[in-house]
């Protein structure tokens, strides 16, 4: 192997599992227990840093791993904003026909929800300006159309990945690199051959902070392209930051000044929610965003099997018995109740709730398609809005 990944055959084969999967279904099968039939449901008890609520991400592969298996699967849906101690899938069969699977449900759930839900958070920090995702170089590029996908899910406005961006029907984003300016060495010949030889529909968007102050190469990119300059991009090195603030303050006032208040600026480089929210208050109008999403802390979910033979059972801690997770549309309120059991209306507007888990796949059969990136990203914008007092939608 010269790429240390692993291959969609292996995973499904449960070459990526836990090793103690795999004994205990070779004595499970000698003790003639095989055929027990189980109910598993995968949530979290916490969420990382003292997140509220979670955008869940991966099922669409989590139920391509259990499609053709003698399993029935109930799950949210792709983009569902879920909150700590509510099961997000449920599967029911066999034990031994999911159980060396576990290890690569669960890793297909918990990287692209911390990944979503990052992605989620920094657009409700920008306030809903353009949020785009940079951060593929972050992680290994096996995942990388995973992480581009997740980071869409979660309500970025675009990727940079070209096969991520395939992945979600998008084109690809991005602007130009510091090398880029570096190799002419003279900031205005690079921006005009970008201007030149760069596709129209490309927006112009010119690196200012190369090689001179950021407020000089903005007003030289400015002046250079004048109304063919979409925005300035500033991805200025912390060691030569100082306060972004400021310089974004200084940067849109020089512009407005000399009457460009066409041209946009556009942030980059080591941004996390906070730094985009005091950005996002001075004038910043889109926001790259790398590390921050990409390498966002995986939600620390669990299998848990809830029923044996029909029969409530579970280990310590664990509340024992199938569950269903009710909304209310309107006030996003939820119950989690033991499956069968309806719920009453909602005590605050007195609508009636609606389930959460859905069947997607039956006996081994996918009855249900998740929804697609597109339809989630919708969701998500709607959801998390609501919950956060904000209009995200566009």
């Amino acid at each position: 192997m010269r790429l240390h990944v692993a291959t969609e055959d292996e995973i499904r084969r449960g070459e990526t599992a836990d090793v103690y999967f795999r004994r205990i279904r070779k004595v499970l099968e000698e003790e003639g227990l095989a055929d027990t039939e189980v109910v598993a449901e995968i949530s979290t008890r916490s969420l990382p840093e003292g997140w509220e609520w979670g955008v869940l991400c991966g099922v669409e592969e989590a139920l391509a791993l259990l499609e053709g298996r003698d399993v029935t699967v109930y799950a949210m849906d792709e983009g569902e904003v879920f909150r700590p101690g509510q099961p997000v899938m449920r599967i029911e069969g066999p034990y031994v026909e999911f159980c060396e699977l576990e290890t690569a449900l669960i890793g297909c759930l918990a990287k692209a929800t911390g990944i979503a839900t990052k992605a989620a958070r920094c657009k409700v920090a920008a306030g809903g300006k353009p949020v785009y995702s940079f951060g593929i170089r972050r992680q290994h590029p096996a995942i990388a159309p995973m992480v581009d996908r997740a980071a869409y899910v979660g309500g970025c406005d675009g990727v940079s990945g070209i096969k991520g961006a395939e992945l979600i029907g998008e084109r690809p984003v991005g602007t130009m690199p510091h090398a880029f300016v570096l190799v002419f060495g003279d900031q205005r010949k690079a921006w005009r051959a970008f201007d030149e030889h760069v596709p129209e529909d490309v927006p112009r968007i010119a690196l200012v902070d190369t090689m001179y102050d950021e407020v000089e190469e903005a007003l030289m990119a400015a002046e250079e392209l004048r109304e063919r300059l979409d925005g300035v991009r500033l991805d200025t090195p912390s060691s030569r930051r100082g306060d972004m603030a400021e310089i974004v303050r200084e940067v849109r006032w020089e512009l407005d000044l000399r009457g460009y208040e066409h041209v946009k600026i556009m942030v980059s480089g080591g941004l996390d929610e906070g730094e985009i929210r005091r950005l996002a208050e001075v004038g910043a109008d889109a926001f790259g965003v790398g590390t921050a999403i990409s390498d966002a802390p995986a939600v620390d979910f669990a299998m848990d099997l809830v029923e044996i033979e029909g029969e409530p059972r579970s280990k310590r801690g664990k509340l024992s018995g199938a569950k269903q997770v009710w909304r209310c549309p309107n006030c996003l309120d939820d119950v989690v109740l033991p499956r069968g059991k309806e719920p009453s209306p909602c005590p605050e507007c007195g609508s009636e709730r609606e389930p959460l888990l859905r069947k997607f796949v039956e006996e081994g059969e996918v009855v249900r398609e998740p929804k697609s990136p597109k339809e989630a990203r919708r969701h998500v914008l709607e959801t998390v809005g609501e919950l956060e007092g904000l209009d995200l939608t566009e």
